[in-house]
């Protein structure tokens, strides 16, 4: 009994299902613009009778030393000491996502993003991450000010190929809605990767269950499908 018990996943709970595609922050600075999941994501999904596993990504998040990274995601960070410089390539070998961090208050913060962000590519194969370019610490800058720093701030970002967000960890501003993005995002694109290399055989999401296919389904073009996709 105990050792079936350990193949059962636990439901999700509502607030962790993103149930529609998540918005952009501006349309400026933006990664895509589609509305729904692909296609042949949702249809995988949504024809799966069992229970699909969690899609687990690498995320690496960088930037200068009190830029908010750890108020911002509550992860362990390199933050830039030298003492953790022999441990950064393993850190940031096998990224799927890319965070660069700045402090919207600090504009020097934001002109070394892009050394951050060559650190972390040197690491890891061409065009592998989804790249995001942050800026932190929104409620400590009046309006004006977040307007200026973002016109840079998505100059960057077009430079970097990367999709611009603003948050404030303090207030919650859009940390919610920037994770949700980078989730969807990020498993959609594991998901294509899978349905490309197992086409008319099984493709696996995460440690979770199979979810088998069948080959006309790798076959729906794009926007066949309506219905939406949830995932968490």
């Amino acid at each position: 009994m105990k050792s079936n018990l350990m193949y059962l996943v636990p439901p999700v709970s509502r607030d962790r299902i993103i149930s529609e595609f998540p918005k952009w922050y501006t349309p400026e600075a933006c990664l895509q613009f589609k509305e729904n999941f692909h296609a042949q994501v949702r249809t995988v999904c949504q024809r799966s009778t069992e229970t699909a596993g969690l899609k687990i990504s690498k995320v690496v998040v960088v930037g200068d030393l009190y830029v908010g990274k750890t108020s911002l995601i509550n992860r362990w960070d390199t933050a830039g000491q030298e003492k953790f410089k022999c441990i950064a390539s393993a850190y940031y070998r096998g990224a799927e996502v890319i965070i660069t961090v700045f402090d919207l208050a600090d504009i020097q913060t934001l002109d070394h993003t892009k050394q951050w962000l060559e650190d972390v590519l040197r690491e890891n194969e061409p065009d592998s991450s989804l790249i995001f370019l942050v800026g932190t610490k929104k409620d400590l800058v009046s309006d004006a000010v977040c307007e200026r720093t973002e016109l840079d701030a998505i100059r960057f970002a077009k430079e970097m190929r990367a999709e611009y967000w603003s948050v404030s960890a303090k207030t919650g501003e859009n940390v919610r809605a920037f994770f949700s993005r980078v989730a969807a995002l990020t498993f959609e694109q594991s998901m294509i990767k899978e349905l490309e290399k197992t086409a008319g055989h099984v493709a696996q999401i995460g440690a979770g269950n199979l979810i088998k296919l069948e080959k006309s389904m790798t076959e729906i073009p794009e926007g066949k499908t309506q219905a939406s996709l949830s995932c968490c």
